[in-house]
């Protein structure tokens, strides 16, 4: 008898074609390489206090107490503030405000100080100009480092040449506040142009107001 061949399978080659892949693969480098250069990262701008042996007795002088603004930030997104430094024996001193534009916001800006002065509006008024000039400025003579080079000069009280006393916000943070509401209190902080505030405790002092007007 006749043996039958063995039939034999035909063998398919596969090709895989990458060509668009790397038309892919160079879009997704292009636009990871945009976004890492347009995504700048957010800081918070801090003033820390000068260590210069040299610096002048009248610039080591404490605020005045009209130039002070205490807050409080309190449990239940309460927030409260004294227009000065506390006074511990006059729990009428420490009053209740709102969050955002027409709460503390208009609280820093409409301040009055005791000679007369509004220091926080007379800030944002120099730093709108600025952003005025910055935004008409169609040579791109006025780089970000002048301008906030700029900014830095008049949160610190120097408004065209001529000094003046800026705003100083003590913000405290009661046990039962919320994370949350100490990070909005410090954007009101950049949102006044403020350059000297500092986060202290809540002292002794701070326990027996609050508790003395209720807060938590």
């Amino acid at each position: 008898m006749a043996k039958k061949k063995a039939s034999r399978q035909k063998k398919i080659n596969v090709r895989v074609d990458f060509t668009p892949m790397v038309d892919m693969m160079m879009l997704l480098i292009t636009f990871f390489m945009l976004c890492t250069s347009l995504a700048k990262p957010q800081t918070m701008e801090l003033s820390m206090p000068s260590n210069d042996k040299n610096m002048q007795d009248e610039d080591k002088s404490v605020t005045k107490a009209s130039y002070t603004i205490t807050i409080y930030v309190a449990a239940n997104d309460k927030i409260y503030y004294v227009a000065g430094l506390p006074k511990y024996d006059d729990p009428t001193c420490l009053k209740e405000t709102t969050w955002g534009k027409e709460g503390i916001r208009k609280v820093l800006i409409t301040h009055v100080t005791e000679d007369g002065t509004q220091p926080v509006q007379q800030v944002m008024l120099a730093k709108a100009k600025l952003d005025e000039k910055k935004a008409n400025d169609l040579n791109n003579t006025m780089s970000d480092s002048v301008y906030h080079k700029e900014l830095a000069k008049i949160k610190a009280g120097d408004i065209n040449g001529q000094k003046i006393q800026t705003m100083t916000v003590i913000i405290k943070a009661t046990d039962k506040s919320k994370y949350k509401n100490l990070i909005d209190a410090l954007d009101e902080m950049q949102i006044c142009s403020i350059g000297k505030y500092v986060i202290d405790k809540i002292n002794p002092d701070d326990e027996k107001l609050l508790k003395e007007k209720g807060v938590e």
